[in-house]
């Protein structure tokens, strides 16, 4: 099931690892011509062009795009107790970490009279995208929502799908999971319609536009988000899920196969990737996830990801070029399952969220590790970063110079604005100085 991808006895350089590394070929750019359409109807037309594709991607049409807080009520009160149980320790444990992720405020001086204050300012409205489709997601809720909240946003607007099944209302777990949290503002909206109308909002409809949206969707939310961006802000383009597990003799074979079909079971276009420097491990992994995968309810889905080019088992000589491999893949969620596996983790430079050793396996990062699942795809971990309270913070520099401090660096101001021929920079620092 798992094709093989034999390394050993090759030096490659991170270009060639890169083209030779199992991934899914995701191209936003195919799909952003398809959506434009769709994000500039809703920018003329609103909440009335945002119903006509909820009936045309969702089958029905809702009432109203705002839900009430009726449902929202109802939802909690109908909610299996102990999903409200498990929603409840995963909110506890992922708002701990988030808190301690606040920076504090720190002053530079930079001599007598002359500082630089950084402070951190929150985003004020925020929309959080949940999506819908082979799977309900609270999770997403919880993942997007807590970070925000612990960064001070002060209005949250959750957008997820109209379900057919319930009304042309989000499921019902997703917005039992708002009221809990205490997301009052959720939209009946889902796919680029709902990126869309969170971006550009509509007056008549009572719908306010969003300063940045987040969360992860299909390919066509993520153009979208494209689309929009720079009207507002986004959280990195989320491609499909992936897996990468670095691991050696001493791994467990069952807990690594469980581990790639997990997170096969997401989505058909789903990766996992082992790497590892025994082929006695990858045999025997080869073996476990073709005799398991058939038991998880998903198991059509999570066969066609594992059978997937994107998907497969890299076999290295040793350790160290399973790290090189590791970084020049820079996976969503990566697992070290190794001997001393804490000091390799520390070694990586290049994840989006990095899993230690046996019993710290992503489905727990999923839900209730305190981390956050909402994590860079497609290689992106080399350039940016999960959620966090910082994607909903915007630091701001608040500079106080007294006439001593200004005159102190005067000369190398004038002399500056010299150079780059903008004599009245220079002139606005002589008329303070010569005002006395």
């Amino acid at each position: 099931m798992l094709r093989v991808i034999d390394l050993r006895g090759r030096k490659l350089t991170t270009s060639q690892l890169r083209r030779i590394i199992p991934r899914g070929g995701v191209s936003v750019a195919s799909v952003v011509e398809k959506v434009a359409p769709i994000v500039n109807d809703i920018q003329h037309r609103g909440a009335a062009a945002a119903l006509k594709y909820c009936e045309q991607f969702d089958g029905i049409r809702p009432e109203v795009i705002r839900v009430p807080q009726q449902a929202l009520d109802d939802a909690v009160k109908q909610l299996d107790p102990q999903i409200k149980e498990a929603i409840e320790v995963s909110i506890e444990r992922v708002r701990k970490v988030h808190a301690e992720q606040k920076p504090a405020s720190h002053t530079t001086s930079l001599g007598p009279d002359a500082s630089v204050t950084e402070v951190f300012r929150p985003v004020e409205r925020v929309g959080l995208y949940v999506p819908g489709g082979k799977a309900v997601y609270p999770s997403s809720v919880i993942m997007n929502t807590v970070p925000a909240q612990e960064a001070g946003a002060s209005t949250l607007i959750v957008a997820s799908p109209p379900q057919k099944e319930f009304g042309g209302l989000p499921h019902p777990t997703v917005l039992a999971t708002c009221a809990i949290l205490g997301v009052d503002e959720v939209w009946a909206v889902g796919g680029a319609q709902g990126i869309a109308l969170l971006a550009y909002g509509d007056d008549e409809a009572e719908l306010e536009p969003v300063d940045m949206v987040t969360g992860p969707g299909n390919i066509f939310v993520t153009a979208a988000k494209r689309l929009v961006r720079g009207l507002v802000g986004t959280d990195s383009e989320a491609g499909p899920t992936e897996i990468a597990v670095l691991a050696d003799a001493s791994a467990n074979p069952v807990y690594v196969a469980y581990d790639l079909i997990s997170q096969a079971e997401h989505d058909p276009m789903a990766a996992s990737v082992l790497i590892t420097d025994s082929e006695t491990l990858a045999d025997a992994v080869a073996k476990e996830v073709e005799q398991r995968y058939t038991a998880t309810a998903n198991a059509e889905r999570a066969a066609e990801a594992l059978r997937g080019e994107q998907s497969g088992i890299v076999l290295v000589d040793d350790i160290e070029q399973g790290i090189e491999v590791a970084d020049a893949y820079a996976a969503e969620h990566l697992e070290v399952q190794t001997e001393n596996a804490r000091a390799v983790a520390e070694r990586i430079k290049h994840a989006g969220a990095i899993f230690v050793g046996d019993y710290s396996p992503v489905p727990l990062g999923d839900y209730s590790a305190g981390s956050n699942h909402v994590l860079p795809t497609s290689g992106t971990a080399r350039f940016s970063a999960g959620l966090s309270t910082h994607t909903f913070l915007r630091p701001v520099n608040i500079v106080e110079y007294g006439r001593e401090g200004l005159a102190e660096v005067a000369d190398a101001v004038v002399n500056f604005s010299n150079a780059e021929d903008l004599p009245a920079h220079g002139e606005a620092i002589r008329a303070r100085l010569e005002d006395n």
